[in-house]
């Protein structure tokens, strides 16, 4: 009964400073700090299995009776350990029918070993509380964990007396810190999943934004260059003043481009719909397309009027560059719950599917989850007329409320 005890007192002793030392090792070793590693696996449940070897030596020494018994008993004993706990650190093998049924035959083999030899057989049952508390989960961890406590206690005591409480108190806490650690563990590599899982969207989410940003800028931009310096290269010969005029404004969109890829980059650009609207009447002009813009409601929240400024901004440069149209119309309607804004050129409009992907390509699809992330919509479309119309629609409401809580 000595021998127990101290076994038993150096198991309880040595059992956080060999799961500590472990991890450490681990992390030396994959240079990691033990926080970031995952959940351990059935090989760190393997060496409890020394806990066994007193009964081995009375085996080995011959101070067992039926000592064939005994050997079966030990070699079924930790076929059964192992099988138990490398299944339990995946939840479908955790879980299968044929799991528990082991740890029932588990169970079973510890009874009977203890049963028939007592003394340091004994410890058999923290091994039984090793396994138990590996596999259970949930609110049935309780109840199993102390009906086991008391089948161990009960057992001891016809063996050994009072020492059974000994056995019984390391069943339940073998049992019970077991199944805390692979909870924490479990618990920490979930974490760990969502937290890279989030990193992960908000990288796609910050790569669409700089590229609906950069299409967007440069879209229009480029278009307008183009569009300048066809216009200063027809007014050279016969007006110099004007085609400097031309040149000028060139000079000026390329620098103001450069300050509004830098602030995509940075993502603090927040567009401007008077600003647009100035931009749209100049790009127009210069394309020989007669700008004609209406505006009327009360004054726009900051988001609505980026989110607008965006539509105008792609609206126009698709006029610019596909339309072929003499006449651009540009009107804002607002009113305190929501602001329309329908941009539409009298061009030839889309005449066919092959046409189609030129005057509702990549810019207004982008704007189009844009706006419905705010709670709008957009919609782009030949009109019966002939030309083409984009409309934006914006609750002012909702995205004044987004914009103060920001």
């Amino acid at each position: 009964m000595r021998v127990m005890s101290e076994q038993y007192a150096a198991w309880k002793a040595d059992f956080r400073a060999k799961h500590t030392k472990a991890l450490r090792k681990a992390g030396k070793r994959t240079g990691r700090r033990p926080e970031h590693m995952g959940p351990p696996n059935g090989f760190a449940m393997l060496p409890w299995l020394l806990m066994g070897m007193g009964s081995f030596s009375n085996l080995l020494q011959g101070k067992t009776s039926n000592p064939w018994v005994g050997g079966i008993g030990i070699i079924t004993f930790n076929s059964l350990y192992i099988y138990v706990v490398f299944r339990a650190f995946h939840k479908e093998s955790r879980e299968a029918p044929r799991t528990r049924w082991a740890l029932v035959a588990l169970g079973a083999v510890t009874c009977a070993l203890a049963l028939a030899y007592g003394g340091s057989w004994l410890l058999f049952f923290m091994l039984l509380g090793l396994a138990t508390g590996s596999i259970t989960r949930g609110r049935y961890l309780g109840p199993v964990v102390l009906g086991l406590s008391v089948l161990a206690g009960l057992i001891a005591g016809l063996r050994d007396g009072w020492g059974a409480i000994n056995i019984a108190y390391g069943t339940f806490i073998s049992a019970m810190v077991t199944a805390a650690i692979l909870a924490l563990s479990e618990t920490v590599k979930e974490l760990r999943e969502t937290r890279e899982e989030l990193a992960r969207t908000a990288v796609e989410k910050e790569r669409l934004r700089f590229s609906r940003d950069l299409h967007d800028l440069l879209g229009h931009t480029l278009s307008v260059i183009v569009v300048k310096s066809e216009a200063a290269r027809r007014l050279a010969p016969r007006d110099l003043g004007a085609a400097l005029e031309q040149v000028s404004d060139i000079e000026s969109v390329g620098r103001q481009a450069l300050t509004e890829i830098r602030e995509a980059v940075t993502g603090y650009r927040e567009g401007s719909l008077a600003t647009e609207m100035d931009r749209a009447r100049s790009a127009l002009s210069a394309a020989g397309i007669e700008p004609v813009v209406r505006q009327s409601g009360p004054p726009l929240p900051a988001q609505s009027e980026a989110l607008l400024g965006w539509v105008v901004r792609e609206s126009v440069t698709n006029a610019v560059r596909h339309s072929a149209a003499s006449r651009c119309e540009i009107e804002v309607e607002g009113s305190p719950e929501r602001v329309r804004l329908k941009i539409t050129d009298n061009g030839p409009g889309v005449r066919s599917e092959q046409d189609a992907p030129a005057r509702t390509g990549t810019g207004l699809k982008g704007l189009t989850e844009r706006l419905a992330a705010a709670g709008g919509s957009l919609e782009a479309g030949p009109v019966e007329r002939g030309g083409f119309r984009v409309t934006a629609v914006l609750p002012v409401v909702e995205s004044a409320e987004t914009e103060h809580a920001r």
